[in-house]
């Protein structure tokens, strides 16, 4: 039976109703990102100065890094009303416009995931996108007409993991384009003490340093870590999470001083105890470890990447000494002088 890693499972209903009460509410009030919202605040200053709904926007970027959370600031800084939907929930032309004949002037809508939208939806958008208008097909076959409905002037946020899944087209169509990246240990600090302060949980800051440095650079793992910790402090505990109950907490969870949980650990030894360290394809990678290509591609693999610990090369999947030394293991000379990658 597969097993979700702590830090790499989707979130659940429930947790993103309790992450929606953390959630800043301004771009003064979000961590983090500083070029990013300064770039923001540019483009809400100018739209909010012409009286125009904000540019069309698409973040990119891993999953629990704050996209959703950046829409919904856009929103509130421009005084709109925010529509949410999905890719995958968008199944068919006329689903999408449904939705965008009722939108209003000045809206913002939302589509996460939009790289998941199917072919015949995403063209809709590119007249919308352009020229607020919507062209909708009436009838079938030689008797279908053509129907074009002029729409208010509206803002479309997109969110992708995978930026390279959105067709070209529609990537332009966007007025900008921006990636966010991992946060640095100090953002994800200071956004495990706002968020221990808004859940009235007494942590020291060495506490809060220690479930910020094994966060994996986001802020989603850093709300989730600490609850878990939180749960430990309260059973195991006096309730105050100081250092020694932060690094027991996370040894009970399983999450290492490297912020890799046991799905983490797993791709790691799978590939250098099954496949001798790689060079190892994805889809054999995928079914040695029980898991889904594109999670694996998606969750797993752009932090093991960025920390060193796997490499992707023509070949496949190698991993480095680095993951050979955090697990314990003597490295191979091959890897050692790099002749696999």
């Amino acid at each position: 039976m597969r097993e979700e890693g702590l830090l790499t499972s989707e979130p659940t209903p429930e947790e993103e109703a309790f992450e929606a009460g953390l959630r800043p509410q301004t771009l003064s009030e979000f961590i983090g990102q500083i070029e990013l919202k300064e770039r923001l605040s540019i483009l809400v200053e100018a739209a909010r100065g012409r009286r125009e709904p904000v540019d069309h926007v698409l973040f990119s970027g891993p999953p629990g890094l704050g996209k959703t959370t950046l829409a919904s600031i856009l929103a509130r800084e421009m005084g709109a009303q925010l529509r949410m939907t999905s890719g995958p929930a968008l199944e068919r032309a006329g689903d999408l416009a449904a939705i965008l004949s009722n939108v209003e002037a000045g809206d913002v809508m939302f589509i996460d995931e939009i790289h998941r939208l199917p072919r015949a939806v995403e063209e809709i958008l590119y007249t919308a996108m352009e020229d607020f208008q919507l062209d909708i097909v009436v009838g079938k076959g030689a008797g279908a007409s053509s129907i074009r409905l002029d729409l208010p002037p509206f803002s479309l946020v997109g969110a992708t993991t995978r930026v390279g899944r959105v067709s070209a087209p529609l990537r332009d169509r966007f007025g900008y384009v921006a990636r966010i990246d991992f946060y640095r240990p100090e953002d994800l600090d200071e956004i495990v003490r706002r968020s221990a302060g808004l859940m009235e949980i007494e942590v020291e800051p060495e506490g809060a340093a220690i479930i910020a440095a094994r966060s994996r650079g986001t802020p989603r793992i850093a709300n989730r870590l600490l609850r878990r910790v939180r749960d430990f402090a309260d059973v195991r505990r006096d309730g105050v999470v100081d250092r020694q109950t932060a690094e027991e907490a996370l040894q009970v969870f399983e999450v290492d001083e490297a912020g890799l949980d046991r799905v983490d650990r797993a791709i790691l030894e799978s590939m250098i105890h099954k496949f001798a360290g790689g060079p190892v394809g994805l889809s054999t990678l995928a079914i040695a470890v029980s898991e889904e290509q594109q999670t694996l591609e998606d969750a797993y693999e752009p932090f093991l990447i960025q920390t060193g610990f796997l490499q992707r090369t023509p070949r496949g999947r190698v991993a480095t000494a680095l993951a050979y030394r955090h697990l314990g293991l003597d490295v191979p000379a091959a890897i050692e002088q790099g002749k696999l990658l």
